[in-house]
């Protein structure tokens, strides 16, 4: 069912004005930087070498094999396009310390080695053995391909076929499942790095059983009448016990499931594995589910960064319509998750709107999670702050830094794609692809200040000097006028098909396709029903979603209003990389001491300033927020978008 894959990172240079600064300084220094936090005494690298011993400080947590593999995934993906022999090293040394702590039968996880050794897959809802697992599988795989070392992808493969046999239909955990996916995504990868049926197999068991029957958890649960490792006790009430359930989306098959609920990272891994195996197994049963459940995301549930999940007490999904600004949620790992799993839904379908949303939650919701020198972070990402908000240089749960390092370091995989015939660019990315197309190699040469402006100039080189296929190339739907040359000559009727520029012919070097976007300021409404966003607006241009920060303002950004026929300048901005917004707004007035009074406030004029999102915390404390009150009346005027208008743009199509 697949209609398209992504390049391996080997074939994909990047040279990006905007992009390569960043993914240089992955590599640098926040990778050095996140090596370090794990190296202090008692923490993840220690903890490989199995000496702890109960009542010893630092307990090893439940999940920190997934640190050190997503950190070492992060590290390959480096790896496969720059030589760097110290990150290479120290990469080689994270990997014999996994291989020490491996159990003759394959098992590897410290957590049940030493806090809890005799309790394996007795706790599969709350202790996280099989999440610990898919990243060290994800790891392996990508070090693999980054090498052609095999050091990682042995050991993993030793722990992935210790699960097949325990979670084989036969096997002592028969119908289990775990309870924080992402084992299911990853068996998927090692599956197409060895061609090894079973592990497919394993996934697509684990994805079918789920929701079928309470978790083995539940059942031990109800045997020993104890409670889980932290301290979860089954629920009595029918209804309570269905939010249990939703909390990691076991509260039905998944094929039947039609709203995103529960825990967002655990439904973003969830569902790109689902998408994986739609394509693989060619089930049209899991893709209506998956297109149900992206409608239920996309509509009603995701914040306009691209942030997915809104309640903190869960971490995850509530409501229809709740979106909090100040007091939301929006984890790093989830918007990471999102982009996973929209590119997926793309490859699969062959549709550019998912790539919209994909552009949305790469360049806003991934980016604000880390700091301009890549050394702070942010679990959360709120829409506004009261200025008491900044990013951390680590967290006991340090889920999120390594996650949206690997994530950049793998952005080769995500800005162009391949079908037999076909060469599709994703993501305006200054850098080369190289195809290979039934007609040919052909090698795609990307030249563009995006996100700064919209031209996009594209250079073909065929291997043989010229070859049959199609190019296509992604145009975003908030993008309403692209102009479009080919080789100098406008291009009066393009096909659009699926939110790609289609180009079928026979090319040959040197041939150029240009592209300008319209990269005007966007306001965007949400939805009536979104309270925090009432009577407020959004500015938008290109894919970036802008916010105004305290520290350009000398007045509470909060009291900010914009009316609808003022003119936003925007102003190429070095700091950020994109653009600057400025426009006259006015602010209340200073009020008379009084907290209540029969008499609205005064007001005065002012300079609006609005930053990218992605940037906001890197100048010290301030207040910060997303929407801004709209100083306009009645009716949206015409050639705007209309409240009702969703985040993917609404852009009509696929």
């Amino acid at each position: 069912m697949r209609t398209r894959e992504p390049l391996p990172l080997t074939a994909v240079t990047i040279d990006d004005r905007f992009w390569a600064p960043r993914r240089e300084l992955i590599r640098t220094r926040t990778l050095r930087h996140q090596e370090g936090q794990m190296r202090r005494p008692g923490q993840q690298f220690d903890a490989l070498t199995l000496t702890w011993r109960p009542g010893d400080p630092h307990e090893p947590h439940i999940f920190w094999e997934s640190d050190v593999a997503k950190w070492i995934e992060a590290a390959s993906h480096c790896l496969a396009t720059t030589d760097d022999p110290e990150l290479d090293q120290a990469v080689d040394e994270a990997i014999e310390l996994l291989a020490g702590a491996q159990q003759d039968d394959g098992y590897l996880n410290v957590y049940f080695t030493v806090v809890k050794p005799g309790q394996r897959f007795t706790d599969l809802r709350d202790a996280h053995e099989l999440y610990c697992a898919g990243h060290l599988v994800e790891a392996g795989v990508a070090h693999f391909e980054a090498t052609g070392k095999t050091r990682l992808l042995d050991i993993v493969r030793r722990y992935a076929d210790l699960i097949d046999t325990v979670f084989s239909p036969d096997g002592p955990c028969a119908g289990g499942y775990d309870g924080h996916q992402e084992i299911e995504l990853a068996l998927v990868k090692l599956y197409r790095a060895t061609g090894e049926r079973r592990y497919l197999d394993l996934s697509r068991r684990l994805i079918d059983w789920r929701g079928q029957q309470p978790f083995y958890f539940e059942v031990e649960l109800q045997r020993r009448g104890t409670p889980g490792y932290f301290g979860t006790r089954l629920p009595q009430r029918p209804e309570d016990a269905r939010r249990f359930r939703e909390y990691n989306q076991s509260h039905q098959p998944v094929a039947d499931q039609a709203e995103v609920v529960g825990h967002s990272v655990r439904a973003m891994y969830m569902y790109s594995a689902m998408t994986d195996l739609a394509g693989e197994y060619d089930d049209d049963r899991l893709l209506q589910a998956l297109q149900r459940l992206w409608t239920s995301l996309t509509t009603k549930k995701l914040y306009i960064t691209g942030g997915a999940g809104s309640d903190p007490s869960i971490e995850g999904f509530g409501p229809d319509y709740d979106l909090p600004d100040a007091h939301g949620y929006a984890e790093t790992c989830a918007s990471v998750g999102l982009v996973q799993w929209a590119q997926r839904m793309s490859n699969l379908t062959g549709r550019g709107h998912y790539i919209d949303t994909l552009e949305r939650a790469l360049y806003n919701g991934v980016l604000s999670g880390a700091s301009a020198d890549g050394t702070h972070y942010f679990y959360g990402n709120p829409l506004a702050s009261d200025g008491t908000v900044a990013r951390q240089e680590w967290f006991g749960c340090a889920c999120c830094p390594p996650n949206l390092a690997r994530l950049i370091g793998e952005l080769g995989r995500y800005v162009y794609a391949q079908g037999p015939d076909e060469a599709v660019i994703n993501l305006y990315v200054a850098g080369t692809g190289r195809f290979t197309l039934t007609g040919g190699e052909v090698t795609l040469r990307q030249e563009t200040r995006y996100p700064q402006d919209g031209h996009l100039a594209v250079t073909v080189t065929p291997t043989d000097d010229e070859a049959e296929f199609t190019l296509a190339i992604r145009i975003p739907g908030w993008s309403r006028q692209p102009t479009i040359t080919v080789n100098g000559e406008p291009v009066d009727q393009p096909v659009l098909r699926d939110g790609y520029l289609t180009l079928s012919r026979r090319w040959r070097t040197g041939d150029l396709v240009e592209i300008d976007l319209d990269m005007e300021v966007r306001r965007t409404w949400a939805h009536p029903a979104v309270a925090s966003a009432a009577g407020k607006v959004a500015l938008e241009r290109g894919p970036v979603v802008f916010c105004l920060e305290g520290v350009d303002h000398d007045c509470a950004v909060h009291t900010l209003t914009l009316t609808r026929d003022t003119r936003i300048h925007a102003v190429p901005d070095e700091r950020t990389g994109v653009a600057t917004l400025h426009a006259d707004a006015t602010t209340d007035a200073t009020a008379d001491g009084q907290l209540y009074g029969n008499r609205p406030p005064g007001r005065r004029s002012v300079t609006l300033t609005a930053v990218p999102y992605f940037s906001w915390g890197n100048r010290g404390l301030s207040g910060m927020t997303v929407w801004i009150r709209d100083g306009g009346l009645g009716a949206v005027p015409a050639g705007t978008a209309s409240n009702s208008e969703h985040v993917e743009s609404s852009n009509g199509r696929g």
